[in-house]
């Protein structure tokens, strides 16, 4: 293809080119990394290994938890390497197949969170019917469709970066290959370009975000009705959920729903949820 022949590897230009606070951030970034390992390790290992798995609230937290790791794992410790090292080149097979991977893990990751959304909202508005809407087999089903959904999005955006044209520039102000980064690099006018990404993955993020506000909405507004009790331990198992939600979902907003030409500290709020 034109844009292997003429590029074949990139340079991450990384986080902030001062190498003593790169090498701080480098044992921060790295026992923060071994914290999430460690957690979701015992997150995962207590819900398979009890009673908690027939629940379809620990089922969803479960797969939640093993993402996380899964694409944690495809970033932050290339991330972490990078800041201790003299060069942070990565081959062009390689950047392409991390940036695949990292939406799709990023992809299944947000649509758990809306199945989890989901199901909170069915055992705070329908409780009485919960058991029959939150089975195994519809649950299954929710993960299968999250797994399709997520790798539509990423397939689609593959796609699209493998169509750029790269005409000898290959630095990429960035520390992960991400599509938008790439779009700096294109030596055509990525107008139209730049549409397709904020329609695949700005407009995704901004309607999944709304979807996930609105339930909690209705959620807080049925709570009303109930006693003090029952609405301290509906939003008790909601807080956490909601935290996780605006912590990712928010950075996702504003990196993909701006146009790549607006960009600018992108690869610093990226920090927030990766």
């Amino acid at each position: 293809m034109e844009n292997q022949s003429s590029v074949t590897e990139f340079v991450f230009i990384g986080l902030w080119g001062n190498k003593k606070i790169e090498l701080l951030f480098f044992f921060l970034f790295l026992l923060c990394y071994l914290t999430v390992l460690m957690g979701n390790f015992i997150i995962s290992l207590i819900i398979i290994c009890s009673h908690l798995m027939q629940q379809s609230m620990y089922y969803f937290l479960c797969h939640l938890s093993l993402m996380d790791v899964s694409y944690t794992s495809t970033v932050v410790p290339r991330l972490i390497r990078d800041l201790a090292a003299a060069r942070r080149n990565i081959s062009y097979n390689n950047c392409m197949t991390q940036l695949f991977t990292a939406h799709l893990q990023a992809g299944v990751e947000l649509f758990i969170l809306v199945s989890m959304a989901f199901d909170r909202y069915i055992a705070i508005v329908k409780p009485l019917r919960y058991i029959v809407i939150m089975n195994r087999q519809k649950c299954n089903m929710l993960i299968i469709l999250v797994w399709a959904v997520g790798f539509w999005h990423s397939i689609a955006l593959l796609l699209m970066v493998l169509m750029l044209p790269f005409c000898g520039l290959n630095q990429i102000n960035h520390y992960v290959c991400d599509v938008k980064p790439f779009m700096k690099l294109v030596c055509k006018d990525i107008h139209v370009v730049s549409i397709l990404v904020i329609a695949n993955s700005g407009m995704v993020v901004v309607v999944i975000f709304l979807v996930l506000v609105a339930s909690y909405i209705l959620i807080l507004y049925s709570l009303r009705t109930h006693s003090s009790a029952s609405q301290k331990k509906a939003l008790s198992t909601c807080s956490s959920h909601i935290t996780v939600v605006l912590s990712f979902f928010v950075p996702c907003v504003y990196i993909y729903v701006l146009p790549a030409e607006r960009e600018k500290k992108d690869k610093d709020i990226s920090v927030l949820y990766t």
